[in-house]
């Protein structure tokens, strides 16, 4: 996929970002309504997918930064296509044995991200959560509070609780995240029900990924947690 290399400039809204372009200031969409502010800082470079479609408010969409060295991937929502690529190529082995695969099932009023059966009937409901926050070398999320995130908590807990498998998936979309933390202070309400959906037997599956100009793969090693607060903060 071909990308053209911006400079950020500003973020007037959680949607819209102001970019220079070859000497020109354009603006981009966001595909992400994290805050991302350790991220998108004056003058970072970026990586911008240009639209043809003359109906667009904006010509262009971020995807990358660079930050420490690496390329990190703010295209939040294609996390869940890269973690449904890699159960179904055979890459996360928690998910293996799966011979049915769903996107997006709908599940009383949530729509859960992916959902696995086998020959069987066993199922199993995962929840993908996209991470781009790195503090103190540790990933954590969210980067802002997020009501949703809770409620999709509290589905697992549910379906668990019917009988269900269940897991929360952490895509960890900056390489230097290579352990993950929740994000205690910025919101204790979706940490806290983290904590209880893993008590309640909901598994926690952290994974990074190898972001690329010409494409983004999941590196098929699971990586540590710890669920508790980090008193070194």
């Amino acid at each position: 996929m071909d990308y053209v290399k911006g400079i950020f400039k500003a973020r007037p809204n959680r949607f819209i970002a102001e970019v220079e372009v070859d000497g020109n200031l354009e603006k981009a969409h966001v595909p992400n309504t994290g805050r991302c502010k350790e991220l998108l800082v004056d003058d970072a470079v970026v990586w911008l997918k240009p639209s043809d479609n003359p109906n667009r408010k904006t010509k262009f969409s971020l995807h990358f930064v660079e930050n420490k060295g690496v390329l990190v991937s703010l295209f939040s929502q294609q996390a869940n296509s890269i973690v449904y690529d890699a159960i179904v190529d055979g890459k996360i082995k928690e998910l293996d044995g799966y011979s049915y695969h769903q996107r997006e099932k709908t599940v009383d009023n949530s729509r859960i991200d992916i959902y696995l059966e086998n020959s069987d009937g066993d199922s199993c409901y995962v929840e993908v959560k996209g991470v781009t926050l790195i503090m103190s070398g540790e990933a954590r999320f969210p980067d802002a509070p997020t009501e949703r995130g809770a409620k999709h908590l509290k589905e697992l807990i549910k379906l668990k609780k019917e009988g269900n498998r269940c897991a929360v998936f952490f895509l960890i979309q900056h390489p230097a995240g290579r352990f993950f933390r929740p994000n205690w202070d910025n919101d204790p309400v979706f940490s806290q029900t983290l904590n209880e959906a893993y008590d309640e037997g909901v598994e926690i599956l952290v994974y990074r990924c190898d972001n690329q100009l010409e494409g983004i793969d999941l590196i098929p090693e699971s990586l540590d947690f710890d669920l508790g607060k980090d008193f070194s903060d």
